[in-house]
C-alpha cells in the first residue's frame, strides 16, 4: 500500500512539473508550443514506448475485446474534449478559478467513476475515502478563492482597478464543470482497460508495470485525436505556422519533448500506482495523483514568486488550501490501508 501511495504522489509531482520547460522556449507562440507538445505526448511517445516495451504488442491489442476498445476509445476521446474545454474556460474566468473548478470536478467525479467497474468498497473504507475527497475539495475551493484574490491584487497593483475583459463568469464556470466531467473519462478508461490488458500483458511474459504502458496506448491515441486537431486548427486560425521558423527551433523541440515524456510518464505511473494500491486503487490513486499535481503546481508557483504581488489574505488562503489537500491525501491513503 505504501508503495502505491508513493508512486501516485510521485506521478502527481511529475504532472505538476511537466510544463516547467515551456517557460524556457523562445520564439514560439502558445499554439506552436502546445500543438507540438500534444503531437509528441499523445502519439509519438506512446507509440514508441508501447512498441518498444510491450512484448506481444500486436497480439495483445488485436485480441482486445471490441467492447473494451469502444469504452476506452470513447471515454478517452471525451477526456480530450474536456481538456480543450478547460482551456476555453480560462478565457472566461481566468486560470486560478478555471483550474480549481476543473480539477475539483475531476477529483470528485473521476475518483468515484471507477466504482462502476470495480464495485463499492466496504462501508468504513468508502466513508474515509469520501471524507478525504471532500477535504481535498475544500482545499481546491480555497486555492481557487486565493487565485481570484491574487488576480485582483495584481490588477489593482498594475492599473489601480480590476481589469475587465474576461467572458461571462457563468459561461466559464459551466464550461469548466462540463470539461471536468468529460475529462474524468481518463479515469474510467483506465478502470475498464486494465483488467484485460494486465492479464494479456503478463501472459506474454511482461512485467506488471508494463500493464501501465499498455493501458496508456489506447487512452492517449484516442484522446490525442481531438487535442491535436484542436491545436492544428488554432495554428491556422492564428496564422502561427511561420513561428516554427526560429533559430531556437531545435532547443524548443528538445524542451517540448521533455515535457511530453514527463506528461506521458506521469500518467503511466499513475496507472501502475492504481494497480499497486489494490481493490480501491483506481479511486484512491486518482485522488492522490491529481491532488499531488495541484499541490506541486502551487508550490512551484510560490517558489517562482508568482504570488509575490498577492495580499497576505490571498497567501494565507493558499496555504490553508494546500494544507487541506495534504490532509485529504493522508485520509484517502488511510482509507486504502483499511481496505
Amino acid at each position: 500500500m505504501t508503495e502505491g501511495v508513493l508512486l501516485a504522489v510521485f506521478a502527481g509531482l511529475m504532472l505538476g512539473l511537466y510544463a516547467l520547460p515551456e517557460k524556457f522556449t523562445k520564439g514560439f507562440k502558445y499554439e506552436n508550443t502546445w500543438s507540438l507538445f500534444f503531437l509528441l505526448t499523445m502519439f509519438v511517445v506512446p507509440i514508441i514506448a508501447s512498441i518498444g516495451l510491450i512484448d506481444g504488442f500486436s497480439e495483445i491489442f488485436a485480441n482486445m475485446p471490441m467492447d473494451i476498445w469502444i469504452k476506452m476509445g470513447l471515454t478517452s476521446f471525451l477526456w480530450g474534449i474536456g481538456v480543450m474545454m478547460w482551456s476555453k474556460a480560462i478565457n472566461h474566468i481566468g486560470l486560478s478559478l478555471g483550474f480549481s473548478i476543473f480539477i475539483g470536478t475531476i477529483i470528485l467525479v473521476g475518483s468515484l467513476l471507477p466504482f462502476i467497474e470495480d464495485g463499492l468498497p466496504p462501508a468504513d473504507v468508502l466513508t474515509f475515502i469520501m471524507v478525504g475527497i471532500l477535504i481535498v475539495l475544500l482545499g481546491v475551493i480555497l486555492n481557487g478563492r486565493a487565485g481570484l484574490l491574487r488576480e485582483k491584487n495584481e490588477a489593482e497593483h498594475q492599473n489601480g482597478e480590476v481589469l475587465s475583459g474576461k467572458g461571462s463568469m457563468t459561461t466559464g464556470i459551466m464550461i469548466a464543470v462540463v470539461g471536468g466531467l468529460l475529462a474524468t473519462g481518463f479515469s474510467y478508461a483506465n478502470a475498464v482497460g486494465r483488467p484485460y490488458l494486465h492479464e494479456a500483458s503478463t501472459a506474454q511474459g511482461n512485467a506488471d508495470w508494463i500493464t501501465a504502458v499498455a493501458v496508456m496506448f489506447p487512452i492517449f491515441i484516442s484522446g490525442g485525436v481531438v487535442m491535436t486537431a484542436y491545436f492544428l486548427w488554432q495554428l491556422n486560425a492564428k496564422k502561427a505556422w511561420g513561428e516554427f521558423k526560429t533559430p531556437a527551433f531545435g532547443k524548443n523541440v528538445l524542451l517540448i519533448l521533455i515535457m511530453a515524456v514527463f506528461h506521458y510518464a506521469a500518467s503511466a505511473l499513475f496507472a501502475y500506482a492504481a494497480f499497486k494500491l489494490g481493490a480501491s486503487g483506481n479511486t484512491v490513486g486518482y485522488a492522490i495523483f491529481n491532488t499531488a499535481s495541484v499541490a506541486t503546481a502551487i508550490v512551484s508557483g510560490i517558489v517562482t514568486k508568482e504570488w509575490i504581488s498577492a495580499s497576505p489574505k490571498a497567501r494565507n488562503m493558499l496555504y490553508g488550501g494546500l494544507g487541506c489537500m495534504i490532509v485529504g491525501i493522508v485520509v484517502v491513503a488511510y482509507a486504502n490501508g483499511l481496505g
